[in-house]
């Protein structure tokens, strides 16, 4: 199976919510419940058209995207092609997952230029950096170069009416003397420009509590992804609300955290498919967190 990381750096190679409120909904019987669609990326690239319809006939109403290249744009699809598709089945991109590898690097702005350009078309709100290459992060010096090149990415979206994020995994929560990466980024990101998107599986995986991260950083993470983690091997996902994370109690500080947007994602484990697992995960949080 292809992984997050794996694909990201693929791609850079080739390219060199939630405010809990239902009107935020397409429709009166449909709940506002983001999908981060990498967590169908072994059926969406073969069908894009169908695997829309099966995430809104699911009950989503949200998506964040991955997988643009400057190269083949999304899986072939031009940003105008994929934004009809999505206005088609009353889907929404608030954001999406750019490998901004290059810029990152060197401060090219490239593949930063060619995603704004992209997200403007879908009317996305963020680009979101979803990954580090771990060349680029061997020290806390390099987290601090990393985030300045993070609030200038910032400056040049919001110049664009974009908002730039950035989405966690678990190396962030490495010690750096008594602090971590994570709050370096915190710490040294500018809040007006760079935004959080956290992923509440990995904080757990990192034995670090989400709801005292909200309360030290009120406001900072206007995204997150829900995904719950296996009760039986914590490597391994689940569908939410069949796992160990208490998502309620996390759910409850949503507007402390500054969350506007939350996007359910599975990267393993689908029990029986991967279709069924987000209708399973799509239920419970309507029933029981929103």
């Amino acid at each position: 199976m292809v992984t997050r990381r794996n694909f990201i750096i693929n791609t850079s190679m080739a390219t060199a919510t939630v405010c809990l409120i239902p009107s935020f909904a397409f429709s009166s019987n449909k709940k506002t419940i983001g999908l981060q669609l990498y967590t169908l990326r072994d059926e969406l690239p073969k069908d894009v058209k169908g695997t829309l319809e099966k995430v809104a006939q699911a009950g989503y109403t949200e998506v964040e995207l991955y997988g643009f290249s400057i190269k083949d744009q999304f899986w072939g699809l031009s940003p105008q092609e994929l934004k009809q598709l999505l206005d088609t089945n009353g889907l929404r991109a608030v954001s999406g997952h750019y490998g901004l590898g290059t810029y990152l690097f060197d401060g090219n702005t490239t593949e930063l230029e060619a995603a704004i350009k992209a997200a403007k078309v879908l009317e996305s709100e963020y680009i979101t950096v979803p990954w580090l290459d771990e060349t680029l992060r061997k020290s806390d010096d390099d987290y601090i170069e990393i985030a300045l090149l993070l609030n200038k990415a910032g400056e040049i979206c919001k110049e664009s009416g974009l908002k730039l994020a950035y989405h966690n995994h678990d190396f962030e929560f490495k010690k750096y003397g008594d602090t971590t990466a994570y709050e370096i980024l915190l710490k040294e990101t500018d809040r007006d420009l760079v935004y959080f998107e956290m992923d509440l599986y990995w904080m757990t995986y990192s034995k670090i509590d989400p709801i005292e991260m909200f309360k030290q950083n009120q406001g900072r993470f206007t995204m997150w992804h829900v995904k719950d983690m296996d009760k039986n091997n914590e490597a391994l996902n689940a569908e939410i609300g069949s796992g160990r994370i208490d998502f309620k109690s996390i759910f409850a500080e949503a507007k402390g955290s500054g969350m506007k947007h939350f996007f359910v994602e599975q990267e393993t484990n689908y029990k029986p498919n991967e279709i069924q697992s987000i209708k399973t995960s799509y239920e419970f949080i309507a029933k029981e967190l929103i």
